[in-house]
């Protein structure tokens, strides 16, 4: 009986190790020892148009696509050799600390927060929060109209929501989705007035839909999107800075933005300064 029972756990703790190698459990190596095998995992966001997009034929857009394809360049690995993970933002920090990406380029806003769990190479990106709503609607013109009880989307693991509600409308109804193109339905169908995030973010949803949707308001914060790496890493996070100051430098990174978001006619800012958290 011992022995069968001894069995049967020794197989449930074998079924439960490859469950969990199944599911991702991690990688042990660091992100520079998988770039000297000229490999790297990358996080991004798949659903966001002009900064980190899956397309139909399963190629990827944006300009978060090209700052991660210049880094990794840097690093040694080729595009071709990048595999392209999806990161909602709830699930950034998780994918870092636990080595199933070797760092992240997310439209990932650098926060006291978060740098308790992960560190952060940049800005490679400065931008503001601001709201999106349809193209007819006049009642909505910044954060302090969002009164009367009107609904408010944006994403869970985020914070621009909570900061509307917060600091300029009390009364606002938050409403939380995975993702930020779930939001944009949400408002297309009306179970939202707005959607609020980063207006680079927002642009590239209002250039998908010309005519439908349009960004309002001026930004009423400052978000300074960084790469995320592994708490601790230093060298790695020191070779991405260096990394982001020649992409500035030698011009990919206009170019980059001009190809990109660019397009959806989101004026073009100043290159950051890297600050080097």
């Amino acid at each position: 009986m011992r022995i069968n029972r001894a069995l049967r756990f020794g197989v449930g703790a074998i079924a439960l190790a490859l469950a969990v190698s199944a599911c991702g459990g991690g990688d042990d190596k660091s992100g520079l020892e998988n770039a000297k095998d000229g490999k790297l995992t990358v996080g991004i966001k798949f659903d966001q148009p002009g900064l980190g997009l899956r397309n139909k034929d399963g190629s990827f857009s944006g300009f978060d696509v090209e700052v991660a394809k210049y880094v990794a360049g840097k690093l040694g690995v080729k595009p071709e050799n990048i595999e392209f993970k999806e990161s909602p933002s709830a699930q950034r920090e998780t994918l870092i600390e636990n080595g199933q990406v070797d760092f992240v380029v997310a439209t990932y806003s650098i926060t006291d927060k978060r740098k308790e769990k992960v560190d952060f190479a940049g800005p490679y990106f400065v931008a503001g929060q601001s709201l999106l709503v349809k193209a007819d609607n006049t009642d909505i013109t910044g954060a302090e109209s969002l009164t009367g009880n009107k609904k408010l989307c944006s994403v869970k693991g985020s914070t621009p929501a909570q900061n509307v509600k917060d600091k300029y409308a009390k009364d606002v109804q938050l409403q939380e989705f995975d993702t930020y193109s779930l939001c944009v339905e949400a408002l297309r169908n009306g179970s939202v007035d707005a959607v609020t995030t980063d207006d680079i973010i927002l642009a590239g949803f209002a250039a998908q839909s010309p005519g439908q949707l349009k960004v309002v308001g001026k930004p009423f914060t400052t978000e300074n999107y960084g790469i995320g790496v592994k708490k601790g890493d230093t060298e790695i996070r020191g070779q991405i800075n260096d990394a982001i100051e020649a992409m500035i430098a030698d011009g990919s990174w206009s170019k980059a933005f001009a190809t990109t978001v660019g397009s959806s006619g989101y004026p073009a800012p100043q290159p950051p300064t890297v600050n080097r958290y």
